[in-house]
Order: C-alpha cells, then sequence, then structure tokens
C-alpha cells in the first residue's frame, strides 16, 4: 500500500483505556463500546496517557508506517476534550537505537501538547546503554534509572528494567536502583496511591520471551503495603491484566506493530495482520484520575 493510500485508510479515532481511582483508592480499568458515553462527573483532578512501542526505524510487513502510526496517536491526543496533565512513553521509542531515529521521534513527539516522561525500553538501549536515548529525552531527577514525582495525590515511580536484557533474557532492576526504591517507597504512607511505570512487565508474564523481571519481588515486596499499586508497562505489544494482591499489572497496546500472545509461536515475532484488521490493535491509553466509582468510560477501536 502506498504512503498516501495507508494515510487515507487509517481515518484515528484511538485505542484507549481510561482509568479511575475509586472509593477505594485503586485505578480501575473501565471499558465501553463505542456508545459514546461520557463521564458521569465532568470535573475530575487530572488525566494522563500512556504510549508506548513506537519503534520508530521499524520498516517491516507487520507496519511499515510507524511514524504515520505516532502521527495520528499525537493527534488523537492533542485533540482530546480535556487535555492530560502528561503523556508517559513506556518505552521502545526507537528500533535500533540510532540517532537519526531518536530525531524522528523527538521531532514527532515535540508535538504533544502536554510534559512528555518517558522510560527507555530495550530497544532504546543497544550498544551504549542508552547514552543516545538520554542525550534524545534527558530526563530530570533521574537517579541509577529511577525517576519519581507526585501529582493529585498520586505517588509516581518510573523504572528502569532494560539495561542488561541482553545479558539476562529478562528484565533487571539492579540493586542500586532497589536501593533508591526502598528509601523512595519508605518515606510514602501506606495509603497512598501508587503508580508504577516500566517498560518490562514487572511479573512473570512470560519468561520464556523475556516478559519478565528478574528481580521484581523485591520492588513487589516493598510495594506490598500499600493499599493501592497499579503497574504500567509496555513491551508485549497488547493489553494483558493481571493481579497480585493489591498490585494490579496492566500492560498496554503498541503504536507500531503487535506482538504474538504469550506461546503462540516460538518467539515473540512481530505479526503481520490484514490491513484493515492493524489499526485495531494499535493504540494509546488514557487514564483519567477521579474522586468516585461512577464513571461512564469511552474505548474507540480504529477500523
Amino acid at each position: 500500500m502506498k504512503r498516501r493510500k495507508f494515510i487515507e485508510h487509517v481515518s484515528w479515532t484511538g485505542l484507549g483505556i481510561v482509568w479511575a481511582v475509586g472509593e477505594n483508592g485503586l485505578l480501575t480499568a473501565c471499558q465501553v463500546g463505542t456508545s459514546k458515553t461520557q463521564p458521569a462527573s465532568t470535573t475530575t483532578p487530572f488525566s494522563f496517557v500512556q504510549i508506548s512501542d513506537t519503534h520508530i526505524g521499524f520498516h517491516k510487513p507487520a507496519n511499515e508506517h510507524v511514524t504515520d502510526t505516532l502521527q495520528k496517536t499525537i493527534a488523537a491526543i492533542n485533540a482530546l476534550p480535556v487535555q492530560p496533565a502528561f503523556v508517559v512513553h513506556t518505552g521502545d521509542i526507537s528500533h535500533l537505537s540510532k540517532p537519526a531515529e531518536f530525531d524522528q521521534a523527538k521531532q514527532l513527539l515535540s508535538q504533544l501538547k502536554v510534559p512528555l516522561f518517558t522510560l527507555p525500553g530495550e530497544h532504546d538501549t543497544i550498544g551504549d546503554r542508552g547514552k543516545a536515548y538520554e542525550e534524545a529525552f534527558p530526563r530530570k531527577a533521574v537517579k541509577e534509572g529511577l525517576q519519581v514525582w507526585d501529582q493529585g495525590g498520586i505517588h509516581f515511580v518510573a523504572v528502569t528494567n532494560v539495561l542488561d536484557f541482553g545479558a539476562t533474557g529478562k528484565g533487571e532492576l539492579g540493586q542500586a536502583q532497589l536501593d533508591l526504591l526502598t528509601q523512595d517507597l519508605l518515606a510514602q504512607k501506606s495509603d497512598t496511591p501508587i503508580v508504577v511505570f516500566s517498560h518490562i512487565p514487572l511479573y512473570d508474564l512470560y519468561p520464556k520471551w523475556g516478559w519478565a523481571t528478574a528481580d521484581s519481588a523485591k520492588l513487589l515486596s516493598l510495594l506490598s503495603r500499600f493499599a493501592s499499586v497499579t503497574v504500567l508497562s509496555g513491551h508485549i505489544h497488547q493489553v494483558i491484566q493481571h493481579s497480585e494482591g493489591n498490585i494490579r499489572f496492566h500492560t498496554a497496546a503498541a503504536t507500531a506493530y503487535p506482538l504474538p500472545a504469550p506461546g503462540k509461536g516460538e518467539q515473540p515475532a512481530p505479526v503481520k495482520l490484514p490491513e484493515n484488521h492493524l489499526l485495531a490493535v494499535l493504540g494509546f491509553r488514557t487514564v483519567e484520575v477521579i474522586t468516585h466509582q461512577d464513571t461512564q468510560i469511552e474505548q474507540h477501536s480504529l477500523g
């Protein structure tokens, strides 16, 4: 398909999951169809958007137009009726860590109207342990790969678990980062809602394919005393939900291409879908933080 025809074909409305903080403090994913429903309350403290796995530089049949799907994602976010407080990109901004890929991604992502937070994926650290990524997307107050901030009563934690991915076959946080996490989390009250961002999932989703973090049990132990913990990850290019006690894990769709479901095949290779099916599995996630549970959420699909 020629690029021009592709752009005409992919009329973008966005694939989204909206989250709400209920009376119990838990971030809850709520989904509805295409009934154009609206939230029961139009006033919310804030919202944020998660995008992941843009893989700028990827040029294979699974999606030969990853820049176009990212551009359309950005346009959809900018067109949201209520602008989010920030956008977080949970890794694999580039495909091969090339400076030109980071430059192109930076040009595109600079079009966002709101602040952007990023964390690296393993594709962003090839060959230089993330040096080119950090130069293109410098992060404030990052130490040992950890970034933390507070907003609207939520404590946000962005971890790096990809630097030793090639050596271990899994994600890894490392002791230095775990020590900082220990200090940070001990300073938080147990009733403070915690949201953790990671690239590779922080539980054993499918270790055979590297869809796990080798030392995540240490972090999960630190998180176990909190009443509300939500972990939002990328890496696996599909939406999967999982719970362990008070911790809820949610992976995100990519904007680049889909991967197979866990165990469906010998390896997690990009999946080629019919052109009219591809955009139904690509998208972004909107997280709306509210103070009650009585909320209806609209989920848009592509195609």
